[in-house]
């Protein structure tokens, strides 16, 4: 059984602090013939996550620590809404709708979980261009 706590947020975090792309993930599916994505995410301030979409799947997102704001963008680059997770003030997590062009701006130490349907790869993902 796999136990997320407190030591396991600790570890993630600080492999993404000497990870060069300040980020880290956990794969949490239960086997490579899971056909999700289903991954903790720890994400250091300065971390650059392109404007993307999924288009087959919503993408689930819950901040399990930290604080970070979802940004949501129209099909031409521009900011259309800004979601601030941060448990400590009671947000916990969103629903990105499947796509839905969207980054993330970490403002302090996070990981998130985040879940998606198809194999992560090969769920036509694209990056804005």
């Amino acid at each position: 059984m796999k136990t997320i706590d407190n030591a396991l947020l600790d570890g993630l975090l600080s492999e993404a602090r000497e990870n060069e792309r300040l980020r880290t993930g956990m794969d949490m599916r239960n086997s490579a013939s899971d056909n999700s994505q289903r991954m903790l995410n720890a994400l250091i301030p300065g971390t650059k996550v392109d404007i993307h979409r999924h288009m087959k799947s919503a993408e689930s997102v819950t901040c399990l620590r930290g604080r970070l704001d979802e940004i949501l963008y129209d099909d031409n680059g521009n900011e259309t809404e800004r979601i601030r997770l941060s448990p400590a003030d009671g947000l916990f997590g969103c629903q990105i709708p499947a796509g839905v062009w969207h980054s993330v701006e970490v403002h302090e130490p996070s990981v998130i979980f985040e879940a998606k349907d198809g194999k992560y790869g090969e769920d036509r993902s694209e990056k804005m261009k």
